[in-house]
């Protein structure tokens, strides 16, 4: 008993001096947590760490790329040397508001951060997330937060002047992306043997990200048959001098021929320098899907048509999208175009040299 006395004693007389520890004197005990003892702290550098050796075997090279990038350039500079314990809402809201950048950026970088903060929580390291109490649009600018996928395609000048800027392999490139509305990771995959000569179509059945082949599009209405504008026509005919003979892909570097890997690249060696030289505002290389599904609608093509062309599994995403766009009256088309889309009519000047004819 005396020695229960003088233990208790000791206790409280640590108590009145603010230098009790609760995992000193309890180590098993489950409550040593919620005095914060009893608990090796650890750093968010390690769990990290261990997120990233997990996601490589996991989660698919195109994410994976993004959420690296997030771990390297924010986080780990961030709270690297932050042990997960001390890690507080206003730490993560400070850093967040300091950054320039997009919601939907800022919500792709903080996916690796909620996924270890979320992991120590399965783990005992702490007892509640503490991005469950940010608010991160809260903390976005309002030019930013709305900037994300902001529509805004290029009138016929501009694209005009964007394809007359361009050369070779980069023309051809942006001629067909213009007037075939594929998205960039589509663009980057499709092959000579996807091209229906005969009935004027392409299949677009894979996607390229980050270098790595997927062997699907972006969603499964994405799997589809696009019928070619004479002006994307026009640009794969002129491009077989460059790839025809080489190789698979069709779209290449504009000095090395070599395939394009990214669209990253695209924007870097074809797009930029186009829109510099054509005196036009930038818009990202996205625009010209946007361009393309807004010049269609405002033409009063078929919906359904155009919906099945961008890979759209109806036309609610397209009427919600472009609906500003969409003339009043009622087009139907069906399949076939209600607009002249020939290159003399899109004002699209002929190739000075034509690639063999397939």
């Amino acid at each position: 008993m005396s020695y229960c006395a003088n233990l208790r004693g000791e206790i409280l007389r640590k108590i009145q001096l603010g230098t009790f520890n609760y995992g000193e004197y309890f180590p098993e005990s489950k409550r040593a947590r919620l005095f914060g003892h009893g608990i090796n702290k650890v750093l968010i550098s390690t769990l990290l760490d261990e997120y990233v050796a997990l996601a490589e075997k996991t989660i698919e090279h195109s994410s994976l790329r993004g959420y690296m990038s997030a771990v390297t350039v924010h986080w780990k500079p961030a709270f690297g040397n932050t042990a997960v314990q001390d890690l507080t809402p206003a730490d993560i809201r400070n850093y967040l508001a300091s950054l320039s950048l997009t919601l939907k950026s800022v919500r792709n970088i903080l996916t690796p951060l909620r996924a270890v903060l979320d992991q120590a929580v399965n783990d005992d390291l702490i007892t509640r997330n503490p991005l469950d109490r940010v608010v991160v649009a809260k903390l976005v600018s309002k030019e930013n937060a709305n900037s994300d996928y902001q529509v805004d395609p290029f009138d016929e000048i501009e694209r005009n002047a964007i394809i007359a800027a361009a050369k070779g392999p980069a023309r051809n490139l942006i001629q067909f992306a213009f007037f075939s509305g594929v998205r960039s990771s589509e663009l980057l995959a499709l092959e000579w043997g996807d091209v229906d000569w005969l009935h004027g179509v392409i299949r677009v059945q894979r996607a390229l990200v980050y270098g790595k082949e997927k062997k699907r599009t972006k969603t499964a209405a994405g799997m589809r048959d696009i019928m070619l504008l004479p002006a994307a026509l026009a640009a794969l005919q002129d491009q077989k001098q460059y790839t025809y003979l080489a190789g698979k892909r069709i779209f290449c570097h504009p000095i090395t021929q070599d395939p394009l890997l990214d669209d990253e690249e695209i924007r870097r060696q074809i797009w930029i320098g186009a829109l510099r030289k054509a005196g036009v505002r930038y818009r990202n290389p996205y625009q010209t899907r946007h361009t393309y599904a807004s010049m269609l609608l405002s033409a009063g093509e078929n919906l359904l048509w155009v919906a099945s062309q961008m890979g759209h599994v109806d036309t609610e995403m397209l009427i919600k999208t472009y609906g500003k766009w969409i003339p009043d009256r009622n087009a139907k088309a069906g399949y076939k175009p209600v607009a002249d889309w020939s290159l003399d009519s899109m004002k699209i000047a002929q190739h000075s040299h034509n690639g063999t004819k397939g």
